[in-house]
């Protein structure tokens, strides 16, 4: 019987297992195991220059020099695939470079054809031993070139711009990516630690605490593709005032993992935010007075990482010409004594606009910008404080003038009625030069 690998033979049983998955993307729970499989055999048996300070890195010094030494034009794939290794900025050592590439080899179906290149340049196959590499080892070599082959006939569908981790770790944080509009100020406190630009705390008020776009201890990647990996103090605060008056697109690496706990390279990052501020609390999701439906008894919803509100619309009716707060007076009870059918629906508050969707249909039911609303509030003489409305210019299908609509829903509790109220209220402040 011939000989076997133990990790060539582990990698074959990974494989198996994300074939069976189809589409492979980052959240296949296979993924990480297989790249650390590939990781290890493209490592194992690599020697170290003698004569050299510096040391070799299993992939990304090997590929480097496979480019430098093709001289049949073969490995175009591969050289612009270690230029945008290379000039990635998210990326500080050779370990994170090589990992990233074989995430990219991966992604681009290529992985296989480059192992086999590899195989046949002497300068760089060379650099392994003979007696411990399973590249040098015939028995071992061909069963992983298959494996390799195979690999490079699956789809993988990743995020390849989540980079910022894999110096440290192959598992990957939750990344992602918040529009805002232009704004005097986000209203974070920041904290910059080991290279990272860490969010320490939101200001009262501000526009990062009405949106709840983030949380202490998430993570500030980039800034309208300005990366902060390795930033110095101060430079997002630079890098802000600069975009000022401009829409900003923030990626965001988040603290609590997939699972809800917390993502564990940043373990030793968060207990040292939470020795200067004792009041940061990391630790599984709790469930608050902010979650859509607990008051009802329904299960949470929550779309992108923004809560969505699940709210009952009462109706809705044109109340003529005038859109000023003081028709709220009389324009929520002139919609409830028409006695229209109540639906259950989803309140999506977002930076610029808010979406309401049929919770049963999922059909959007409607979408207004903030500039449309012209007021919004509860009736002060309402006796239920769970009731709200705004009031919104519609957009005539005729001829006929356009007036005003005032749209009536009712929340789960007060205290969410008046939460919706106040973020719809910041829209209005966060566009105001939008009207």
């Amino acid at each position: 019987m011939p000989a076997k690998d133990p990790l060539v033979e582990t990698l074959k049983v990974c494989i198996l297992n994300l074939k069976s998955e189809g589409t492979v993307t980052d959240s296949s729970p296979h993924l990480v195991s297989c790249c650390e499989l590939l990781e290890l055999i493209l490592r194992k048996g690599l020697q170290q220059p003698v004569l050299s300070l510096a040391h070799r890195d299993y992939l990304w010094q090997c590929f480097k020099q496979l480019i430098q030494h093709d001289t049949c034009g073969r490995l175009s794939s591969v050289s612009l695939a270690v230029q945008q290794t290379a000039s990635c900025s998210k990326i500080i050592t050779s370990q994170g470079r090589g990992r990233f590439f074989i995430r990219l080899m991966l992604m681009k179906r290529t992985l296989g054809n480059v192992v086999k290149h590899l195989l046949h340049t002497n300068r760089v196959i060379q650099w392994y031993s003979p007696n411990v590499a399973i590249l040098r080892n015939e028995e071992f070599v061909e069963p992983f070139i298959s494996l390799s082959m195979v690999l490079s006939e699956m789809e993988f569908k990743l995020n390849i711009t989540n980079c910022s981790f894999l110096d440290e770790s192959w598992l990957l944080p939750v990344c992602q990516i918040y529009e805002a509009v232009p704004c005097q100020e986000l209203g974070m406190v920041l904290r910059y630690l080991n290279g990272r630009v860490f969010v320490l705390d939101l200001l009262k008020g501000s526009q990062a605490e009405a949106d709840m776009f983030v949380e202490p201890g998430d993570i500030i990647d980039e800034i309208n593709g300005i990366s902060l990996r390795n930033a110095s103090n101060g430079q997002a605060g630079v890098v802000f005032s600069k975009l000022k008056v401009q829409p900003l697109s923030i990626r965001l690496i988040r603290w609590r993992a997939e699972n809800g706990s917390i993502y564990q390279p940043l373990v030793k990052h968060l207990r040292q935010l939470k020795e200067e501020n004792t009041s940061l609390q990391f630790g599984p999701k709790s469930v608050s007075h902010k979650t859509v439906g607990q008051k009802r008894g329904q299960t949470p919803s929550v779309k992108d990482g923004r809560i969505l509100y699940a709210v009952q619309l009462l109706g809705k009716a044109n109340i003529g010409m005038y859109g000023g707060k003081e028709v709220l007076q009389h324009a929520i009870p002139v919609v409830l004594e028409c006695k229209q059918s109540r639906k259950e629906v989803l309140l999506d508050i977002k930076e610029t606009y808010l979406t309401c969707t049929d919770k049963t249909s999922q059909q959007t039911l409607f979408q207004h910008q903030y500039p449309e609303i012209s007021c919004v509030g509860r009736f002060g003489n309402q006796p239920d404080l769970t009731i709200f409305a705004f009031c919104v210019l519609e957009t005539p299908q005729t001829e006929r003038p356009m007036g005003f609509c005032c749209v009536v829903l009712k929340a789960a509790t007060s205290s969410e009625c008046e939460e919706i109220v106040s973020r719809i209220a910041a829209g209005f402040k966060h566009t105001e030069w939008f009207v």
